[in-house]
């Protein structure tokens, strides 16, 4: 990997970061653990909604505890993704998101660049999302972001695994919605129906450590909010996330043990007319070591419309956002952030 971006595969030099790329530790107050158990179980639903709740408008970041997903299924998944980003460049290469009509496969360094205008992302990926066969209506109806995944060849248990964490996601997000949907004083199915085909993504993630001098033109991920409904992040033990608090400043969100992080994109910031909020975040590797990290991406149905919702306007408080669809949303960010996207957009421009 080239020393121009200051990446190293080795114990690195010691990092410095430019000004404003420090965050503060914090008291882990500050982002809240929310144990979801008596969500899941029925003996607390209120009482758990009502703290996602206050969190989702306080910060837009949370810990969740008692979620339910075992530690070994996320780290069988951690250890596949281990294994996937230490193949050959040309076998990763093999199955590269071009490849894909609906936006799967591998992406490497630089391909993703989530503040497009500031940073290039020291990062690679690979995305999976539901597996749709050729023959599904809504693939030969050509509905962008619908079809099957890609997969890498001659890699023994990776697709199994994958597909079983990718599930196990499914079924907490939609939880998750759930207890969103109470804290709006809606409906605990409100959402059900907006999502039950979704635009969920399992991203695979590995940010080679950086070292020297960090400038804010390199980042690991630039400064972005999600673009979706809510993102569920297992973090391996390397430090990295940071978010913009409420102030306007960093703060560190390090690993918590047997946790998982949830965050608030836009389209959830729309619904509620900002009363939640999609919080910008970044990442920055400056620990020496290789970080992996899964975010899980849950967005809504393609056609799913995103309006303000009733319960989060007045007429002190009306609509700030005309209603979209979220999936040609979801499309529009990808479009802006991904280079093999743009250059095929330039091109169609320039036919």
């Amino acid at each position: 990997m080239g020393s121009a971006h200051g990446v190293s595969s080795n114990a690195p030099e010691s990092a410095v970061l430019a000004a404003g790329l420090d965050a503060r530790s914090l008291d882990f107050n500050e982002i809240p653990a929310i144990d979801l158990s008596g969500f899941l179980d029925g003996t607390d639903k209120r009482g758990v909604a009502d703290r996602i709740g206050v969190a989702c408008r306080d910060i837009g970041f949370f810990y969740v505890t008692g979620h339910g997903i075992p530690a070994t299924r996320v780290e069988e998944t951690f250890a596949q993704c281990r294994r996937f980003f230490a193949l050959p460049e040309a076998r990763k290469m093999a199955i590269h998101i071009a490849r894909s009509r609906a936006h799967r496969g591998y992406y490497p360094l630089f391909e993703e660049n989530t503040d497009p205008a500031l940073t290039a992302d020291l990062k690679e990926g690979f995305d999976i999302a539901r597996e749709l066969a050729a023959d599904h209506p809504d693939v030969i109806a050509g509905k962008p972001l619908h079809g099957p995944n890609q997969w890498p060849a001659d890699l023994d248990g990776f697709r199994a695994t994958s597909e079983r964490y990718y599930a196990e996601m499914i079924g907490l997000a939609n939880a998750l919605m759930r207890a969103i949907a109470l804290s709006l004083d809606l409906d605990e199915h409100y959402f059900a129906a907006k999502t039950d085909a979704p635009l969920a993504q399992l991203r695979m993630l590995h940010y080679p450590p950086q070292a020297g001098h960090i400038a804010h033109a390199t980042l690991g991920c630039g400064a972005h909010t999600d673009y979706g409904c809510l993102t569920i992040l297992a973090q391996d033990s390397i430090p990295g996330l940071q978010i913009r608090n409420a102030a306007g400043e960093w703060i560190a969100a390090p690993p918590l043990p047997g946790s998982l992080v949830i965050n608030l994109g836009d389209q959830l910031a729309r619904w509620t007319n900002d009363l939640f909020k999609a919080t910008p975040h970044r990442v920055i590797n400056a620990s020496g070591a290789e970080r992996y990290s899964l975010p899980f991406f849950f967005d809504p149905n393609w056609d799913a419309r995103v309006e303000c919702l009733a319960t989060c306007q007045d007429p002190q408080h009306p609509p700030k956002y005309e209603p979209v669809l979220a999936g040609p949303y979801l499309l529009s960010r990808f479009e802006a952030t991904y280079n093999y996207l743009r250059d095929a957009t330039s091109a169609e421009q320039q036919a």
